[in-house]
């Protein structure tokens, strides 16, 4: 199997990349929805991400991942004895396809042998793959709107549940949720896209130089999967780290008092509906400042924070594109 395509060497996306290493560092942003034409590294920087990633802990054999110093006391493989033996495995990056099933997503329930045997006999799904990972959605804008329903609210409440039959089993299932999607093959319902923590567009740069550098790149890599990796190892491994970081740092880092009301003057003057863009908006200031080493979120975080957490909650007539403008964030802060 060749190596994955190194987050470091992607050229440009600085948007794309910026979004998906701030959910890396706190995953509470709430997931990342990515627009864009077809051939703009949607999906190799999503498969990129999960190198990037500290390795986590589990008990062994526990198809739930569950961490060995917090077990789920009511986790369906268990529950696990306190000297339960443990290993480290590195982050995994589970896809939904488009096409998979309820039962594919959220594991299925044997009745038939719970009735007659008393066991709840469950088929762990995508949903127990991804917990403590990355959960990866190509396209979509075309998984059924019940599929993305029941997406979003295990993603909101990091738990997932399965009844049939009266018989019900539960387990945790928190990660990272990253959905891509063309624009040019149908939209997201807005109930839908207000789930999503941010959202990025991808467009392919305009830039001949930096469309040459591309493909330089992508042929050597495909030429020498492993060369190629090797020669962007110290980057990814230096990027890795900031992650890191910027996890340990986060939890002390403060949003002033002001800019708490900025963020949610702004909302107010841009017709965010809720409350949902206020918050995710704070996180991801918050989010910013850790990640470029900083104890405080300041205005210009809260900006920027804007434009990813924003762009796609704003009120809008139904022909018109998600969309934000730098312009729009100064103006109507300005007016605080």
């Amino acid at each position: 199997m060749n190596a994955p395509y190194p987050f470091s060497a992607i050229v440009g996306q600085e948007d794309l990349k910026l979004a998906l290493l701030l959910n890396a560092v706190s995953p509470e942003v709430g997931g990342v929805l990515v627009r864009g034409e077809k051939g703009t590294a949607k999906s190799t920087a999503v498969r990129a991400l999960a190198k990037l990633l500290p390795p986590i802990r589990v008990v062994s054999g526990c198809p739930f991942s569950c961490d060995p110093e917090q077990p789920n006391p009511e986790c369906p493989a268990g529950p696990h004895p306190p000297d339960a033996a443990s290993e480290e495995r590195p982050v995994r990056l589970v896809e939904l396809p488009v096409g998979a099933s309820t039962d594919r997503l959220t594991g299925t329930l044997d009745i038939e042998k719970a009735l007659s045997e008393g066991e709840k006999a469950f088929e762990p799904g995508l949903l127990a793959a991804a917990h403590r990972g990355i959960l990866y959605v190509d396209e979509v804008n075309l998984l059924s709107d019940h599929l993305v329903d029941l997406l979003l609210d295990v993603a909101a409440m990091g738990l997932n549940y399965v009844e049939r039959e009266g018989v019900s089993v539960r387990h945790p299932s928190r990660f990272i949720l990253v959905g891509t999607m063309n624009p040019e093959e149908g939209e997201l319902r807005p109930q839908l896209l207000d789930r999503f923590g941010v959202t990025v567009e991808v467009t392919g740069s305009p830039d001949p130089a930096e469309r040459v550098e591309v493909v330089r790149r992508r042929l050597h890599y495909e030429a020498d999967p492993e060369d190629f990796a090797a020669k962007w190892s110290v980057a990814d491994g230096e990027t890795a780290g900031k992650v890191e970081g910027a996890r340990g740092l986060l939890g002390s880092v403060r949003l002033p008092e002001d800019a708490m009301y900025g963020i949610s003057a702004l909302c107010a003057e841009l017709g965010i509906d809720g409350l949902r863009g206020d918050i995710v908006t704070a996180r991801t200031a918050r989010t910013l400042a850790a990640w470029e080493g900083r104890e405080e979120a300041d205005f210009d975080d809260v900006k920027r924070a804007a434009l990813l957490a924003l762009s796609h909650r704003r009120r809008r007539g139904p022909f018109e594109q998600p969309g934000l403008d730098p312009e729009e964030i100064e103006a109507a802060l300005a007016k605080d």
